[in-house]
């Protein structure tokens, strides 16, 4: 019923900057929650920021104040500014997405773009 499509994804040096981009298509009319969850390697897969229908946003400890989560429900995206990264930010980042369908909640999660962060 929902489809996610992500972009943005590639090298970057660090200390620089990245945008992920997350397009959602389907039942776009019962989304609760959007965001970007990552997976390092020999990691297990961790969240790293939500925003709620209503704008409330989250971030992982690891990224505040580097990353930030922006949504444009006109259009069903979901974007991830990235800028200062580390290598340790290295990873898979999956575009996450949660519907509220009749007040069943329901879990999506896209099929990543890899992230790397090396000189």
């Amino acid at each position: 019923q929902v489809q996610l499509v992500e972009s943005g994804g590639g090298l970057v040096q660090p200390g620089g900057s990245l945008t992920l981009s997350c397009a959602a298509s389907g039942a776009t009319f019962s989304i609760y929650v959007m965001g970007w969850y990552r997976q390092a390697p020999g990691n297990q897969r961790e969240l790293a920021s939500t925003i709620s229908s209503r704008g409330t946003t989250n971030y992982a400890d690891s990224v505040k104040g580097r990353f930030t989560i922006s949504r444009d429900n006109a259009n069903n995206m979901v974007y991830l500014q990235m800028n200062s990264l580390k290598p340790e930010d290295t990873a898979i980042y999956y575009c996450y997405l949660q519907t509220n369908q009749n007040g069943i909640l329901y879990n999506y999660w896209g099929q990543g773009t890899q992230v790397t962060v090396s000189s």
